[in-house]
């Protein structure tokens, strides 16, 4: 993994605008509040991961693959479903879609996927910023990659917050019930936990 050249940002940068625009004009002329409210947030989380970017320098593979939950977050609330694809709830969009009926949702996978990938950055951070006492670089232990696997569920927690925040704020969100909540939450978990153990085999193969 490299650390991007502005020649490699303007892609990814591209990328980002050029979904959020579509996802933005698609909430608009449907007067979807719930996911001009999660555009916003978007645009936050950007504006906050340009400045980790200055901090620790990303690589491109972790802007990469932030972008393309970011686009799968987008699509998820605003592509409509097919008819008689199974879906879950009132709204047949992606997000509702039953990859496999009563067992696994789309929803389900983007979360798994998200905060994984928010433990791997939790631990591109912890890597850069710190140093065993000899000065080298830390390692991937179990108490190092336990922390960041939390950490990318404690994020995970935090945006369960902002949706409950969207269903007292706005009418007739596709956030579902309590059921929901609780399935992403083991999403979170079952992401985290297979990106914390990807991290520990990738560099058991890397120092051999």
């Amino acid at each position: 993994m490299t650390t991007p050249t502005p020649a490699r940002l303007l892609p990814v940068f591209l990328f980002n605008g050029g979904y959020i625009a579509i996802a933005a004009a698609l909430s608009v002329s449907r007067k979807n509040g719930e996911f001009i409210f999660y555009i916003v947030i978007m645009l936050a989380l950007i504006a906050v991961m340009s400045l980790v970017h200055r901090r620790v320098r990303l690589t491109t593979g972790l802007l990469w693959a932030f972008s393309i939950w970011g686009m799968a977050h987008m699509a998820g609330g605003l592509t409509p479903l097919p008819t008689g694809w199974p879906y879950n709830g009132e709204q047949a969009v992606l997000y509702s879609w039953w990859l496999i009926p009563q067992w696994l949702k789309y929803d389900q996978i983007v979360h798994a996927y998200g905060f994984g990938i928010t433990t791997w950055l939790c631990w591109h951070i912890l890597r850069n910023t710190l140093r065993q006492p000899d000065g080298g670089a830390v390692r991937p232990t179990l108490g190092m990659l336990t922390l960041c696997a939390a950490a990318g569920m404690g994020f995970g927690a935090l945006n369960e917050v902002l949706e409950f925040i969207a269903v007292l704020t706005i009418p007739n969100t596709n956030v579902g019930g309590y059921e929901n909540t609780a399935w992403d939450m083991v999403s979170n978990l079952v992401g985290s936990t297979i990106v914390a153990m990807l991290i520990r085999l990738t560099f058991k193969s890397v120092t051999k």
